[in-house]
């Protein structure tokens, strides 16, 4: 059975393609929650307008889908709280300048 940190690692391979880092060190992912093989994802954008949203959830569903011990996955986006800078990692932040 797959495990939160599991998820974790398999959504570092989201990557923005503006910013060129991954959902988890840019903060978008909210929560992660593992109930047997079942998986729930809430997960933000930079922005409503961000052009990428409607890939994410697929590929939310693509990489955590592939864990060993995962049947299903869902998704959902939510833009509360909204998203600053303030929610990526010290490593996000020293990269982008913040």
């Amino acid at each position: 059975m797959a495990t939160v940190d599991d998820v974790e690692a398999a959504l570092t391979n989201i990557i923005d393609p503006e910013l060129g880092m991954d959902f988890v060190e840019l903060g978008l992912i909210y929560d992660i929650s593992v109930d047997g093989p079942a998986v729930h994802v809430t997960y933000t954008l930079t922005t409503p307008a961000c052009p990428i949203g409607p890939m994410v959830a697929e590929q939310i569903e693509e990489f955590v889908g592939e864990l060993d011990g995962v049947e299903t996955v869902t998704s959902e986006l939510s833009f509360t709280p909204p998203w600053t800078p303030d929610r990526m990692s010290e490593d996000a932040k020293f990269a982008l300048g913040y």
